[in-house]
Parts: structure tokens; sequence; C-alpha cells
């Protein structure tokens, strides 16, 4: 057998430095795809924070139907406590109260049955709120109970958050918007050059040139993961600054061998829409359906603790649900290596398979 020379090598080594330097000159030209793929991500990074940066634990709202003995009685700084977390609006029309329940308008409204005793009258199609109505006046109840009988409650409940007391709500938006923010480029990126290159025959003049395949492969996957760091070494910046005050917790280290994983994942959705795709436009419809659904059934945006069990079910098929999760554990909730290796040995799973079918699919030319 054979050993390469070290003319071969270097001749190797020069045409993959080559071919990535010519597309990170391409993608730095390229006004549109420096928009889409990091100011633009960016840009949903700050206006949600600035939209999130105060956000508190929201009032329920009440309305309160003549005198109810149990709320009347809270006076003092245990009223302003009260406040704090129930707001009360009296009604004269309990009808017109009633209604506004429904409505949405008012998460519930009280009053005082005939014999005394507070009714809380409340809609069953908002369960959340139902059931922080229902939270808070019990609380209230029972206080009262224990003011009447003057008697101290023998156990005391000490509520505190798993959380640290800093964490903010840029802490969940960083993950997700980040996690978006890759899937797009690297999608885009893979498929639109695929298209683009095959289109006017920059495949074909390959193929010919000395060059082999695995230079051509090994330049756009580096360049990818080069554009991926760096969009994940802006967010932090940004998301770390005093402005919106991101917490990274011990291990949030771990994200960057998730985005490299969940990178090349996405970069082989990318081959697939870009083998099977004509067109720039063709390739550029196919994303946007594959991109679309999955950064909002992966929880990019929202989070999906609240919805059914079929659509929680239904978004771990995607890689960016993993992606999200994993970088919300090592990066706001203490996570560790356990929370990322299983993440990443998935992604690099799904990447394979589908690397496998954009091989079955790919042409060298539209012929």
């Amino acid at each position: 057998m054979s050993t390469p020379s070290p003319e071969a090598g270097r001749e190797r080594a020069s045409a993959f430095l080559n071919l990535s330097r010519v597309m990170i000159v391409a993608f730095v030209r390229d006004r549109m795809a420096l928009f889409f793929v990091l100011l633009m991500p960016l840009i949903f990074l700050v206006m949600f924070g600035f939209l999130f940066k105060s956000a508190t634990s929201p009032h329920v709202k009440v309305a309160q139907f003549g005198p109810v003995q149990v709320l009347d009685g809270v006076q003092g700084q245990d009223r302003v406590n009260l406040e704090k977390v129930l707001t009360i609006t009296r009604v004269t029309d309990e009808a017109a109260g009633l209604e506004k329940v429904r409505k949405g308008t008012l998460d519930a409204l009280v009053e005082d049955g005939p014999d005394g005793q507070p009714v809380l009258h409340f809609s069953s199609s908002d369960q959340v709120k139902a059931g922080g109505v229902q939270a808070v006046l019990n609380s209230v109840v029972q206080q009262a109970n224990q003011d009447a009988t003057h008697q101290d409650a023998k156990y005391t409940l000490t509520a505190r958050p798993v959380e640290d007391n800093s964490l903010k709500p840029i802490q969940f938006l960083t993950p997700g918007l980040l996690g978006w923010a890759i899937a797009t480029g690297a999608i885009f990126g893979a498929s639109l050059t695929l298209v683009n290159w095959r289109k006017k025959r920059v495949l074909r003049r390959l193929r010919l040139a000395p060059v082999s395949v695995a230079a051509v492969v090994g330049s756009r996957v580096a360049v990818s993961l080069l554009v991926a760091l760096t969009q994940t070494a802006i967010f932090l910046a940004v998301a770390t600054t005093p402005v919106f005050g991101l917490k990274l917790t011990g291990d949030w280290w771990l994200v960057v061998p998730l985005v490299l994983c969940a990178t090349i994942a996405f970069m082989s959705i990318g081959l697939v829409t870009g083998a099977f795709a004509k067109t720039e436009e063709a390739a550029n419809g196919m994303n946007q359906l594959i991109i679309l659904p999955m950064s909002f059934l992966s929880g990019s945006f929202f989070p999906l603790d609240g919805s059914p069990g079929w659509l929680q079910g239904l978004s771990k098929v995607f890689p960016l649900h993993y992606l999200v999760t994993a970088s919300q554990s090592v990066l706001s909730r203490g996570g560790g290596v356990t929370d990322a290796l299983p993440a990443m040995g998935g992604l690099l799973a799904f990447a394979a398979v589908m690397t496998l079918i954009a091989l079955r699919l790919f042409s060298w030319d539209d012929a």
C-alpha cells in the first residue's frame, strides 16, 4: 500500500484552506446572509430581552361583589402583601362581573354566600388562571381561620424556587433564540450553497478539478461551524451584559460542543433540501416549511410545559428540541455532562441518517 507523499498532503490542506477562505469571503460579502444569520437573531434577542426584562409574576384579578369577610378583614401590612398577588375590583352588578369572568377580563368573582362563607366563581376555560386564583384565595381563607381561632399554625410552609434568585427571563430566551439562529444559519447555508453551486456548474468544475470531495465537504462544514460559534459568542456576549444580566452556570461551556453537534445535524437537513430542490426559490420554500414549525414546536419562542402531551411528544421528533433543552440545562439550570452527552449523541445520529438520505438524492448537476 502506497503512503501519501508530504506534497500530496500539503496540496489537500491547501485546497481545504483555499475553499474555506473563498466561502468565508463570500459569506461576509453577502449582506443579506449576514443579516438573516447574525443580525436578525440578535435583534430578536434584544427585543425579547427588553420586553421581558422586568417580567414579574402576574396579578390575579378578581371582582368582589358586596362585603366579603375574609377579604375585608385583611388590613395593614397583610393587605399590602395580599395586593402584591391579588388585584381586587369591587363590582355592584353580579351578573356583569360574572360575564367579565367568562370573557377572561377578570380571573374570578368572590362573594359571600347566604351562610357567610366565601364563594369563588372562576372560568374553567383557563386552568392556569383557575389554579392560581384558587391557591391565593385558599391561602387567605386559611389565614382567616387561624385568626378566628387565635391559634398559631403548627406547620409553616416555606416556598423557595429551585432556580437561583437572580434567574431572569433572558436565561430562558437565550438558549431558545440561539437554537433557532443556529438552525436557520446551518440549514440555509448548506442548502442554498448546494443549489447555487449546482446551478452555476461549480460542482461539475470541482468534480473535474484536482480537489478531493473531502476537501469540498470539509471546507463547507468548517465554515458553518465557524459561523455557528460566532453566533454563539455574539449571543452570550450580548445576553451577559448588565443590561440583560444572563447568569451562566458552572458548565456553561458545554453549549459549545452542543452547538457544534447541532450545526452538523441542521446542515444535514440543508443537504437533503439542497439535493432535492432544483432552484434557490424551491430550496428557500422547503427550508421555511421545516424551520418555522420546528422552531415553534421545539420551544424556541415559548415553553411547551403547559402544552398537550401529544404536542410535547411531537416536539421530540425535531433536533432543535434537543439543542434547546440541553442548552437551557447547561446555561441556566446548572446541568452538566450527563445532560449534554445524550443530546449530542442524538444530534450526531440524526445527522448520519439525514446525510445518507442526502447522498441518495445528490447529483453533480441539474441533468
